[in-house]
C-alpha cells in the first residue's frame, strides 16, 4: 500500500483531521499529512496548531488516498490552492480515491466536477454549492471511490468508511473494537 495523503490547510477543522489520521495510522494506512502552508505549521479553525509531515509540491506521485478534512476556512483555502487543484484532477483522471468531510465536499470537490453524477453529503447549509450532485443528507456517503461526509460529528464514521473500502471489513471491525466502538 503506497501513501495517502491527509491535506491541512489553515483553519481546518482539527476532529476531522486528527481523528480521521489517528484511526487511519491504527489501521496500518500509511497516511503523510501535507501542508499547503509555506512551512509545515499549519493551525486549525479553533486555534490548534499542527506540524504537517511535509509541505505540498507540485508532483506528489500518486496517493492511494487524498483527504479532505473541513472547516471554515480552511475549507476555502484548500480550493484556493492550485497544487490541491491539480492533485484532485489527478486522482480523478486515475480514478484514485478521495476523500473529504464538512465542508470540503461542497468548496473544494463540486466546483471541480468530481460530485458531478455522485450521491454525495456534506455540512448542512452547503449542499447548494453541489447542484450535479445527489446530496443526501446522510452523516457518510461512499459512492465508488469517493467518500463525503456531513462534519465534525461523523469523524469516526467517515474515517472507518475510509479503512473499510482501504483494509476490508475485518480491520474496520477489528479498529473499531480496540478503541472500544465495536457493538
Amino acid at each position: 500500500m503506497s501513501t495517502s495523503f491527509l491535506i491541512l490547510a489553515d483553519g481546518f477543522e482539527e476532529i476531522e483531521a486528527i481523528g480521521t489520521l489517528d484511526i487511519l495510522r491504527r489501521a496500518g494506512m500509511q497516511i503523510t499529512t501535507v501542508s499547503i502552508n509555506p512551512t509545515t505549521t499549519v493551525t486549525g479553525a479553533h486555534g490548534v496548531t499542527v506540524e504537517a509531515d511535509m509541505v505540498i509540491t507540485d508532483n506528489m506521485g500518486d496517493p492511494d488516498w487524498v483527504i479532505l478534512p473541513g472547516g471554515m476556512p480552511g475549507a476555502t483555502n484548500l480550493s484556493a490552492s492550485p497544487q490541491v487543484c491539480d492533485m484532485l484532477r489527478r486522482q480523478v483522471l486515475q480514478q484514485g480515491n478521495i476523500a473529504a468531510i464538512c465542508a470540503s465536499p461542497a468548496v473544494v470537490l463540486a466546483p471541480l466536477g468530481i460530485l458531478d453524477g455522485r450521491k454525495a453529503t456534506c455540512y448542512p447549509g452547503f449542499e447548494q454549492s453541489c447542484p450535479a450532485a445527489t446530496m443526501t443528507g446522510e452523516k457518510v456517503v461512499v459512492d465508488g471511490n469517493v467518500i463525503t461526509a456531513a462534519g465534525p460529528g461523523c469523524t469516526f464514521d467517515f474515517a472507518f468508511a475510509i479503512v473499510r473500502t482501504a483494509c476490508g471489513e475485518a480491520v474496520m471491525k477489528e479498529v473499531a473494537s480496540g478503541m472500544l466502538l465495536a457493538d
